[in-house]
Parts: C-alpha cells; structure tokens; sequence
C-alpha cells in the first residue's frame, strides 16, 4: 500500500478529540483507527502490535543485525483538531499541481496569495478536502510515513537495521497526548514524532507552556439601586485584560516571541471567568508573563477588595530543547539524513508544543520531523505525496544511523 492509499484511507476515519471531555481518549471514535492500525501492523508481521484501554497503538519491528545498536522510536498521533469538522471527510487529489489557486468547492478557494508556501509545491501531487472539512494529515500523514516505512523493511528484509518501537497516540491535540503513554512497553532509547510540515523542518524545541485561569467575583445588585453597591464582575475581567499590552496578543507575536492568549470568556453580573494560555521558549520570559497576571490580580484586589480576583496557574509542558541538547547525537542522526535526502535542513523552533516535550521530560529524547502537511486544522488543509514519500526515507535513513552510533 502506497503512502498516498494510506493517507486516503485512514483521513476518512473521523478521529477528533473532545477538549471538554474528561475520559482518555476523549472520544470512542479514535479506536476506529487504532484498531486499523493495529490490523495493519500485525498483517505486517508485527505480532506483538496492541492497542490499551486508553487507545494507544504500540508495536515493534525487532531487529534484523546481531550486533548490538539502540532502539529508536517513531510517534505520530490519531486525532484530529478540534477547530474545524473532521466528519465525512472527503480528500481528492490534484496530479502535478500547476501552482495556481485551488477550487475546494464552490466559492471556497485556497489562494496562493494567503498560502505563499504552495509554490514551492509546484508538480507534487497534492490531497486536498472538498472544503466542508479538515484533511487530517495532522497527523495521519505522519501515521502514514511510519506505516510505509514498517511496510518497506518488511518487504525488504535485505536491508538491515536495528529494533524500531512505533507509537500512535489519541488526544494530542488536546493536550493529553502523553496521559498515559506506556515508556516500558514502548522501549526505545530516544524517538521521533513525525507531526510538522516539510520533511526538511527540524524542531528540537518547543514553548514553556503555562494555563492561566482568572475568576472574579462581583455583586449583583438591581441596577436601579446600584448606585456605590453593585460590583460588576464582568466590568472586573476587562479591567484585569486590559492590563495586558497588546503586542503580547498571539496577532502580534512571530519567531521566538511569547505570548498571552485570552481563549474563552464567561461572565455575569456576580461572577466572570478568563482562560488563558501563556506561552514562551524562554522560561524566564514565562515566568515574566505570568508575574505580570498576578499583579493585575493584585490591583483588583487592592481596589476591590481581597479575594475579588483569584488566579489558578499550572505548567502544561516545557521546552523540550533543553533536554534535546543533552542528547547531540539524536539531533546529528536527524539533521544528517536531511541533508542525505537532498534538503538543506530548516531548524524552526515550534509555536506550540509536541508530544515530544512531555515525552522528552519523562525520560524519552523525541524532538520533531516533517510529514508534508501544510494549512493545518481547517478546511485549507493539504498534504504533499511526494513529501510524504520523503518523510518515510527520512526515517529509514535515522534508522540507518543507529546502526552506525
């Protein structure tokens, strides 16, 4: 099965994940995959391929040389965003794309001018949506390339390599990625998620990640008698907010720049709510963010009284770059099979995190490669054939390297 039969086939399962779920995974429906997966993997000769009661999909290509070398890892993730539909899912591919502005649909255009990144993708052959949907080549493009690869030195037992782990989460996007991921059956030295756009991009580092969660307390009185009495608790969170220059809003942040990001806000005469996500690689600048939240809650309580504002904060995930420079040779294997590949390696760090911070921190070296997937999480969403082909020679050239380490 080409990766291109496999993209198309497993884009078709709706996979989203359900952030106000509190079971793992967070919707039954990821299982349809995982259990493909598993189906697919063990008719591969992967025998000791399972998927657990949390859905996640692990198995094992054992190896074919004597000496002995490390185990390496490839992880990619099942669920889809949660931004746009991923129900009935309909991909239709264009053969060598002429570099023009794509017709979804009727009136739904992906403009080359919004996307400058299309040009470069001039004669690839690309799957794209009808535009009602996502693709979900994020991450099943990466599911895919990993998949092809098993499919490859099974049906090529003549070319050697060492013990190699596969794992497919639920609920990255999400953020529960990593709930319940198992490290000892999983039993690899170091890994690679496979969740980024070009083949040529590396991402050994990701934000300091931090939820903020702001609740104000007000005073309802019936506004014809609340003259000195009522507290309005939205009236509160605005002035909370607005504490915040704007140009540490995410529509003005790019590169290495953090950011505090308002995503949800509820709100009544005598209480309101704020949800934060605050974001930086530089932990130190975190910290900065945070502090300043604390003091705008210290105003409105100062003025209004103790108690008026209060602040949760917890520390979602870390960059994960510090933990990845302890180990130089997982980045080298990587960085080198790029350049094997023909590309000039792009070292981007990610606006966002990975599985691969948590799993970096528990132990489990994994920065980042690139599956051919671009506009992710909405309707503009494509993904590359012929990146996807690479994705897969990439990390058999990894593999290749581990025998050499």
């Amino acid at each position: 099965m080409s990766v291109e039969e496999r993209l198309l086939r497993y884009c078709k399962i709706d996979t989203q994940s359900d952030p106000s779920s509190d079971t793992t995974p967070s919707t039954e429906k990821q299982f349809n995959l995982g259990k493909l997966l598993v189906e697919e993997l063990k008719e591969l000769g992967l025998k000791d391929a399972v998927i657990d009661e949390h859905c996640y999909v692990y198995a094992h290509l054992e190896s074919n040389v004597e000496k002995p070398c490390k185990t390496v890892g490839f992880i990619a993730h099942m669920d889809t965003a949660t931004e746009y539909s991923g129900e009935n899912v309909n991909p239709r591919v264009i053969r060598n794309y002429d570099g023009k502005d794509i017709e979804l649909c009727e009136g739904v255009i992906t403009e080359v001018k919004d996307y400058p990144q299309l040009k470069e993708l001039v004669g690839h052959d690309l799957i794209v949506t009808d535009g009602s949907t996502l693709l979900g080549a994020d991450d099943k493009a990466g599911i895919a390339a990993i998949m092809d690869m098993v499919e490859y030195f099974v049906t090529h037992p003549e070319e050697k390599h060492g013990r190699i782990a596969i794992g497919f989460t639920p609920d990255e996007e999400i953020g529960g990625g990593t709930k319940f991921f198992n490290y000892d059956y999983f039993d690899a030295d170091f890994a690679y998620t496979l969740d980024g756009e070009s083949p040529a991009t590396y991402t050994d580092e990701t934000f300091n990640a931090a939820k903020v969660v702001a609740k104000f307390h007000g005073l309802s009185i019936h506004p014809g008698s609340a003259k000195d009495r009522m507290i309005n608790a939205c009236n509160l969170a605005m002035e909370f907010h607005e504490k915040f220059p704007t140009y540490m809003r995410p529509e003005h942040t790019e590169g290495r720049e953090g950011f505090i990001h308002l995503t949800n806000m509820t709100g009544y005469t005598d209480f309101a709510q704020l949800d934060y996500i605050v974001r930086d690689h530089n932990n130190d600048k975190l910290e900065e963010k945070i502090a300043l939240m604390n003091r705008s809650k210290d105003w409105i309580n100062q003025f209004y009284g103790e108690g008026t504002c209060e602040l949760e904060c917890s520390i979602t995930y870390r960059n994960m770059k510090e933990i990845i420079d302890e180990h130089p040779e997982v980045s080298k294997m990587a960085l080198d099979s790029i350049k094997e590949l023909g590309l000039t390696p792009e070292i981007e760090p990610a606006r966002g995190g990975t599985d691969g911070a948590q799993l970096s921190f528990n132990g489990l070296p994994c920065p980042n490669l690139g599956a051919g997937m671009g506009n992710v999480h909405g309707r503009y969403e494509y993904c590359s054939i012929q990146q996807m082909e690479q994705a897969s020679k990439l990390i058999r050239l990894i593999i290749g390297k581990t025998l050499e380490e």
